[in-house]
């Protein structure tokens, strides 16, 4: 691998290669502005890439199949190039190993303590529909479609649980009334410990678009819902009818196993009644019965986002038979 006053970044004109010493010593060397951006201003840099930083998601960055723009390490970092080293001492990667001192270092870093290593990655991102239904393996694919969702740690959490319970891609869309937080900013992408860096997201897409080619693909949607009664009802199947109210199902009575996308939203106010009315079917996690006065006093009457998201995503999970472990089947 070329030294870093060597290398030039992949993808750009030569004019852009930055003529540095080993060691960047200038704030407003180029490198650092765009790991300052990255990281600090939580910015996708010119060429579209994102930071990230710590010594755990730069490894989860590397064993990715992102392209890796560049890694940085502080002096004090250096500790880390030893468990980083089976990633980086490999010459056909071709992206440059940069290196700052601490204190540059700490004023491009987003956390308070940084471990002084960080990374520009370009995400896996998907430009369509068919790049995410394209991205399952022989599962049908399990979509998570995040509506609104606008607290960046309830987005990585998402995606982390999303991955864990082998959900194929996900989208991140405006709700009408707020949008979706980037699955890429720094707080998301701590929160998904790197899952967002594997995950196939299409993010940005207009929902009414996107809701209409999940139809016309034959990928049954989901509405995540706190509202209504205790589920009642039959399992549901792909010849519900499309022009009654769309029913209500608990976790266990829906069939996961079709090609399904589950619709997850706002973290206070849910998904929008129109969106509901607009869903398949409609699913909702019942509270045991015997915390209904704490429910009450406590205004405790639904879950979280992401703890609503875990729920069903483990319950789809369970039928699609892919958890390990004695406690695996019902």
């Amino acid at each position: 691998m070329a030294p870093p006053n060597q290398a030039a970044r992949p993808g750009r004109s030569p004019q852009r290669a930055p003529e540095t010493p080993s060691v960047l010593t200038g704030r407003d060397n180029r490198w650092l502005k765009d790991f300052r951006m990255a990281l600090r201003g939580g910015l996708p840099t010119e060429s579209g890439s994102v930071g990230v930083e710590g010594v755990r998601l730069v490894e989860e960055a590397l064993r990715s199949t992102c392209r890796i723009e560049a890694v940085l390490f502080s002096q004090s970092g250096e500790r880390h190039h030893t468990r980083l080293a089976p990633f980086l001492d490999r010459a056909e990667l071709g992206f440059p190993v940069l290196r700052t001192t601490d204190r540059l270092f700490e004023g491009l870093a987003d956390t308070e303590h940084p471990q002084g290593v960080a990374a520009l990655v370009e995400p896996r991102t998907a430009a369509s529909l068919d790049d995410l239904l394209s991205a399952g393996t022989k599962n049908a694919a399990l979509l998570v479609i995040l509506v609104g969702v606008q607290d960046p740690g309830n987005v990585g959490t998402i995606l982390r649980t999303a991955a864990a319970f082998g959900a194929t891609a996900a989208a991140t869309c405006a709700s009408g009334q707020s949008g979706t937080a980037s699955p890429f900013s720094p707080k998301a992408l701590r929160a998904s410990a790197g899952a967002a860096l594997h995950l196939p997201i299409l993010a940005g897409m207009s929902l009414a678009i996107l809701l209409m080619q999940l139809k016309l693909a034959g990928v049954h949607t989901l509405a995540s819902t706190v509202h209504g009664a205790e589920a009642v009802g039959a399992r549901f199947s792909a010849s519900q009818s499309s022009d009654a109210a769309p029913p209500l199902f608990a976790p266990w009575e829906v069939d996961w196993c079709q090609p399904v996308a589950l619709l997850v939203g706002n973290e206070g106010a849910g998904l929008p009644e129109e969106l509901e009315r607009s869903a398949e079917v409609r699913v909702r996690i019942p509270m045991a019965s015997g915390v209904d006065r704490f429910a009450v006093t406590h205004k405790v009457d639904s879950l979280n986002a992401a703890a609503a998201a875990a729920v069903l995503l483990y319950e789809a999970a369970r039928q699609r038979k892919l958890l390990t472990g004695s406690g695996a089947s019902p």
